[in-house]
């Protein structure tokens, strides 16, 4: 399989296998392949329940329920730090 990548985009990677994680571009790019996949997955095996809690956002929006952007803030934070580690 041949692939072709913006100019900028073959300069990250070269730029990321240097600094040493990666041994070549082909591992970088089966890493990021493999990341992407289990995404794409997870999404779609989750697709109904993101969708009903975007429905049940925006109505709960329609009816003036809304959040202050700190208590946002502090929410997001929360589930960045309770989200585990790989």
């Amino acid at each position: 399989m041949e692939i072709r990548l913006r100019p900028e985009l073959e300069a990250a990677i070269r730029q990321d296998v240097q600094r040493g994680a990666y041994q070549t571009v082909d591992e970088y790019v089966e890493h990021a392949v493999s990341i992407l996949h289990e995404q794409e997955a997870w999404l779609a095996s989750h697709r109904t329940e993101i969708e009903a809690q975007i429905n049940e956002g925006y109505a709960a929006a329609q009816r003036g329920e809304l959040l202050e952007p700190d208590e946002v803030r502090s929410r997001l934070r929360e589930l960045k730090q309770a989200k585990p580690r790989r």
